[in-house]
């Protein structure tokens, strides 16, 4: 610390009677030098021992001046926790313990009140606690994390021998041995990553709290403490450990988390442990990140991020295995049973048979994965097999890579029974499948900036494996049973789990990375000796992979014409079965909050449709007009029930265009017809039911038309906080509306609730009566995380004359009230909805509008198209701005 900020906190704390407002701008001023140290690069556990200091040479002071030693009654000042340790970043907690030798009297604690209240006042918000020795040990039993903090404690001023009691009373061989105090950390560890899913790579990460954050490396040296007596990582490699490479890895790993902490203190002016969006981009700038063509300052920052933590975790995981092995398990509890030459299994954790496995037979590293696998007693593996895993990944060169033994096993556990998603999960910890596949290695710990990537690259591949085999697996049977109906009539699996490996593999290169992938997907399955055909279904998988997705989501599949182009691409029932498994495993896996039933329903009727074409041969299809006919003759069936004539339920289906009944599933045709001709009396209509096909909630409106309904029902169900997924529109031969929407509240749930059914119901009653467009209020403020987004509007145009109308696709970030905004410029153009598919993609929507001038035509004037999407990016933005 600088003679400066000594001077100046001196003399603003040398006055016998301290002033506040004086010694607050002495330590504010002192906190910006070291904020300005930070900036000139000095090194951050410089500055955060220099925080620490600068906080003691308040605290003693002050802590001398309000507290009275009388000889008589002893008392301390003992910093705990983080300051414990004197590694205080700039807002993080400042926590104290006052130790007093017996309980406070009237005119101690008025002294104790008074130092508290005055550290309030200059600005220092400590967490205190005043206990007596007992307290302490009666405290400390009762909760670990108190413990936790006590161990860490460090005597500021006060009474030394009062504080040597207070480590005595303490020790490991009076409260929390050495083994409790473990097991309590690890369940503790165990309930925390929970809270984070588990993963380290979520997409706005806690530094402290995640899997392999700061807390994380915190109870390494919490337990080394408690049973070495370790006071620091370094002693840890005096008692053999940890190696001196383990140590180094260690201490940058904790050093870059502080940076990074450090630097978000700073920018937020307050304590944060979360790497929010907005911070993200700050951060990425500080530590010098600069944009490239296909990798952002702030992914590349991130990455850097999420490799540091999953080394930590990687380290983590086996220095706790090594306390395991010694605090844990005793001398009767070491069993060791040979699994062959080269492994032995010593309390149900694979090891090597001796140290030199790898080196002299280098195959026996990916071995190790698949013995794992055949082996269901097997539970993990040693730490020191895990060290030498990692001193021994040099041996994975090309010639490696290339070698038929270490190919064969490979392939192998790519068609284990059992296990082989943790095996895979395993591998990308232990660094080898980075080693084994230098491509992945590219991806791993690699982000996307938006909301749609919930997780790293390599984190969302290893998930997509994952949900490929619950498909195999009868006990998770009933998540997906169509997926595993469809996963038992696949060839041959591994083709599907390589494909899983390699579709996002060449994320962030420049060109496409389903092409790239697919290149590296062909070398690798030629140089593991598949034939061509397998070989082929692996790398087309790869190709396509996003095909299947893109075709239900954003076109019309109800068209016959979309179908049959994409039953073309796929070209076979058995890359269907492949494509449709892969395409829900990706889906699912790219965002906990992604998938929903609409998605389910929209991929099942595209497999279902292409099956059919499929199996009729792509050439001999039926036409548009025969699968009309069909469609409406299995609607008619159906409705044979209700009580109304043949020619009644005619005088309905003949009034609507023959692609009403493309778009409609026989039992909403039915569900159309019963409302309408169940109520002849009045003309408007609103019908909401739950959709056993699709599980999701539609709402059917009939009345008259007019160019404003769209507009006020998409107003009014958004300000309602429901969110619209697809949009029918229809108007009859004698110009009434018969429109279909499927909504979902704001969870991404089906509506259920009959309250809010029914206010649905009245408030669109009410807005079909409106003769203008929806100019309502919405009350939803734009959340936090689209802050942080700005990508621009986007308006694009596609004619589509075989079907008569023009479609247009628009990118924008989305925001509440957003499609309201939509409708309103479409409606004051005089143009006709006939179908809508609503899309967003995290901080992004992408709708898709089909459109036709008011005769029924596609939109051929380009000056009509080109006003339209100039006043549609000018509100949407403005919309944005506001």
């Amino acid at each position: 610390m600088s003679a400066g900020m000594d001077q100046a906190l001196e003399q603003a704390l040398s006055e016998d009677k301290p002033q506040a407002p004086q010694i607050a701008a002495a330590l504010g001023a002192a906190r910006e030098r070291i904020f300005c140290k930070f900036d000139e690069g000095v090194a951050v556990e410089a500055l955060i021992r220099d925080s620490s200091a600068l906080i003691d040479q308040v605290l003693v002071p002050c802590f001398r001046h309000f507290i009275v030693d009388d000889g008589k009654r002893s008392c301390s000042l003992v910093a705990v926790g983080g300051y414990g340790r004197s590694e205080l970043l700039p807002e993080s907690d400042i926590d104290l313990m006052i130790l007093l030798d017996r309980k406070p009297d009237r005119a101690r604690q008025q002294q104790l009140s008074g130092f508290l209240t005055f550290l309030w006042d200059i600005g220092l918000e400590v967490g205190h606690s005043v206990r007596t020795v007992r307290d302490c040990v009666r405290e400390g039993k009762a909760d670990i994390t108190v413990m936790t903090t006590m161990i860490e404690s460090r005597l500021m001023v006060g009474n030394r021998d009062l504080y040597d009691r207070f480590q005595q009373a303490i020790a490991p061989r009076k409260i929390w041995s050495a083994r409790k105090f473990f097991e309590g950390k690890l369940e503790e560890q165990h309930n925390r990553h929970l809270r984070f899913n588990d993963t380290a790579y979520n997409l706005e990460p806690n530094i402290k709290e995640g899997p392999g954050g700061l807390r994380d490396i915190q109870i390494i040296g919490w337990v080394a403490k408690r049973h070495f007596g370790a006071k620091s990582f370094r002693e840890l490699v005096e008692h053999e450990f940890i190696t001196e490479a383990e140590y180094r890895l260690l201490d940058q790993g904790q050093r870059h988390l502080w940076r990074v902490r450090f630097a978000l203190h700073r920018i937020a002016g307050r304590r944060e442990d979360r790497l929010l969006f907005d911070y993200q981009k700050k951060i990425a700038e500080v530590f010098g990140f600069v944009s490239g063509e296909n990798n952002l300052a702030i992914e590349q920052f991130m990455q850097q991020y999420y490799r540091t933590i999953m080394e930590l975790e990687r380290l983590s995981e086996m220095l706790l295995q090594i306390f395991k092995e010694e605090i844990l398990v005793t001398d009767a509890q070491r069993k060791l049973n040979p699994i062959n030459e080269r492994f032995n299994l010593r309390n149900n954790f694979i090891e090597v048979a001796h140290a030199d496995v790898f080196k002299q037979h280098p195959p026996a590293l990916v071995e190790l994965f698949l013995l794992i696998s055949l082996n269901e007693t097997c539970e993990g593996v040693t730490a020191s097999t895990i060290r030498l895993v990692r001193e021994h990944l040099y041996l994975v060169d090309d010639d490696y890579r290339s070698n038929d033994t270490v190919n064969h096993i490979f392939m192998q556990l790519m068609s284990a029974p059992n296990g082989m998603t943790h095996q895979m999960r395993r591998m990308n910890s232990y660094g080898f499948l980075a080693a084994y596949i230098p491509e992945f290695a590219q991806i791993t710990g690699r982000m996307q900036y938006d909301l749609f990537h919930a997780y790293t690259v390599d984190q969302h591949t290893i998930f997509v494996i994952r949900n490929l085999r619950r498909f195999a697996l009868d006990k998770h049977q009933d998540e997906f049973p169509f997926c595993n109906l469809v996963y038992s009539k696949l060839e041959d699996p591994r083709l599907l789990y390589l494909a899983a490996l390699f579709h996002d593999i060449a994320k962030g290169r420049d060109g496409d990375h389903s092409l790239l992938g697919a290149e590296d997907a062909t070398r690798f399955c030629v140089q593991h000796k598949l034939n061509r055909k397998q070989t082929r279904i692996v790398s087309q998988l790869v190709r396509d992979h996003l095909l299947m997705s893109v075709t239900a989501q954003r076109k019309d599949i109800s068209d016959p014409d979309v179908v049959r182009d994409f039953a073309q691409r796929v070209g076979s029932m058995n890359m269907l079965n492949y494509l449709y498994l892969l395409t829900v495993a990706d889906i699912r896996s790219t965002n906990p909050q992604l998938w929903n039933n609409w998605k389910d329903a929209l991929l099942k009727q595209l497999y279902r449709a292409t099956k059919a074409v499929i199996r009729l041969g792509i050439d001999h299809a039926p036409d548009i007009d025969e699968i009309i006919q069909e469609n409406r003759d299995a609607a008619f069936e159906e409705m044979t029930d209700l009580p109304f004539s043949a020619q009644q339920i005619n005088s309905v289906c003949d009034r609507v265009p023959g692609d009403y009944f493309l778009r409609h599933h026989p039992l909403e045709i039915k569900w159309h017809v019963n409302a309408i001709l169940g109520n002849p009396d009045r003309s408007r209509l609103v019908s909401i039911r739950q959709s056993t096909y699709t599980r999701n909630t539609k709402v059917f409106i009939y009345g008259d038309e007019a160019a404003h309904t769209f507009s006020q029902v998409t107003g009014t169900l958004g300000a309602l906080g429901l969110g619209i997924l697809n949009a029918e529109i229809f108007t009859t031969r004698d110009d009434k509306i018969m429109d279909t929407f499927i909504i979902q509240d704001r969870n991404n749930q089906a509506v259920t609730d009959p309250d809010t059914i029914a206010l649905i119901e009245q408030r669109l009653l009410k807005a079909l009566e409106s003769d203008s467009i929806y100019k309502g209020q919405y009350n939803t403020r734009k959340p936090r995380q689209l802050k942080a987004f700005d990508h621009p509007t986007q308006v694009r145009f596609e004619q589509d004359y075989l079907n008569g109308r023009t479609v247009m696709e628009i990118s924008a970030i989305d925001m509440p009230g957003l499609l309201s905004v939509i409708a309103n410029v479409i409606a004051e153009k005089n143009i006709n909805i006939t179908h809508a598919k609503i899309s967003t993609l995290g901080e992004k929507i992408n709708d898709i509008f089909y459109l036709t001038t008011p005769t029924g035509d596609a939109i051929s004037d380009q000056a009509v198209l080109d006003t339209l999407a100039s006043d549609m990016v000018q509100a949407l933005e403005a919309k944005k701005a506001a």
